[in-house]
């Protein structure tokens, strides 16, 4: 197999890459990369260099491909390995650069090793694993880590030396609803008033919500919706990863993928929850208004997600991390994972050991966490069920 490592995503064609398996899942389409690349979004000085992963046969045909950045810092990410940088710089070693598979800005599960149709896809899979060990071997980085793998894989990535590190979310389940009050039947009494009550505050105050799909908004609407998103960033001291023109780009060549659920007062619209969907799962991202309703948030980046799943049939919905607040709503707590190549063994060492104090609280919080859902009868999460 013939190995390639491309600085810009557009090497390879579209329809090449998005006929891997997995790359179906709307991150880890070549439009949605290319994006990022095209509007600046990554590369450049923004510590995200693209560093993608390619395998091809003699003909030259794409059997698989690794999304890989070459990062100088870890911000983006959310797997927070700040500590060990600093570790590494008291030791007067060089953390960065290093090596990271995931996709920017985007803490979605999700494959990371895409292969296509073929007899024998997981030994490509663990070809494509061992060649971008030793590409980071190669290059002198610090370290390699995979960002929220799909679980199916871990086995693969410890089995190649890379170490394990799991961490919670809080997802949505479809279990068969007819509509969003069926859902709330499944609640106990005090939570659906509750949900209700929240609501029913909103409808009081006149405002009314609509979805659209990314086709179906207009330049201008699009700033609108993007001048909520990123006065969400700038009012915590932060500024958005992303840039307008990216998401009109995407608009452009995904427009399928995109979700938007738009809060509207006297016919304005005065909030905006940007998400992302598949076949199965709707992807809650990013979130604004420029009002102060009583439980909007709730509304907009839970409640109206859970209906859309509801009424097209999407099987889970992924609001983003953190956030305990989600449970009572109706998520319950599901594992992620991340795994990670040290080169120096001393700190692969004590990194491994803490990661598996660290695996053990997340464990409990999780068992925890399931203890407050909101359901009459609660129906463990496999992941949680199986620790």
């Amino acid at each position: 197999m013939q190995q390639h490592v491309l600085s810009r995503i557009d090497e390879v064609s579209a329809a090449e890459w998005n006929a891997l398996s997995g790359a179906q899942v709307p991150f880890l389409r070549h439009e949605f990369l290319a994006a990022l690349e095209h509007q600046g979004c990554v590369g450049a000085t923004s510590g995200w260099t693209p560093s993608h992963l390619t395998l091809h046969d003699t003909t030259g045909r794409l059997l698989a491909a690794m999304p890989l950045y070459r990062k100088l810092h870890s911000w983006g990410e959310f797997v927070f390995d700040f500590a060990w940088a600093q570790a590494y710089t008291r030791a007067g070693l060089t953390y960065y650069p290093k090596l990271v598979s995931g996709i920017p800005f985007t803490p979605a599960t999700g494959p990371r090793l895409l292969v296509a149709a073929h007899a024998d896809a997981d030994r490509i899979r663990g070809e494509l694993l061992k060649r971008a060990l030793e590409f980071a071997r190669q290059e002198c980085l610090s370290s390699l880590h995979v960002l929220f793998p799909e679980e199916t894989h871990t086995r693969l990535f410890e089995g190649q030396g890379l170490l394990l590190r799991r961490d919670c979310q809080f997802h949505w389940h479809n279990r068969d609803y007819r509509n969003f009050e069926h859902f709330l039947e499944h609640f106990t009494a005090e939570k659906r008033k509750k949900a209700r009550r929240e609501r029913r505050r909103l409808h009081e105050s006149g405002v009314e919500f609509t979805t659209l799909a990314g086709g179906e908004i207009d330049r201008r609407l699009w700033q609108k919706i993007y001048g909520f998103h990123a006065d969400t960033f700038l009012r915590h001291g932060h500024t958005p990863y992303l840039n307008l023109g990216f998401f009109l780009e995407l608009a452009e060549r995904l427009p399928e993928s995109i979700v938007v659920q738009l809060a509207l007062s006297e016919s304005q619209p005065v909030a905006a929850a940007i998400c992302f969907r598949s076949a199965d799962t709707l992807y809650g991202r990013y979130w604004g208004t420029n009002v102060d309703f009583h439980s909007l948030h709730f509304e907009i980046c839970y409640y109206q997600g859970i209906d859309y799943c509801i009424r097209n049939g999407l099987q889970r919905f992924e609001p983003g991390t953190q956030g305990e607040h989600k449970v009572s709503r109706g998520f319950e707590p599901a594992y992620t994972w991340s795994a990670h190549w040290i080169a120096d063994p001393r700190f692969r060492h004590a990194i491994g050991e803490y990661l598996q104090r660290e695996g053990a609280a997340v464990t409990q919080y999780a068992a925890d966490v399931l203890e407050h859902v909101p359901y009459k009868e609660a129906s463990p999460l496999r992941a949680v069920a199986s620790a």
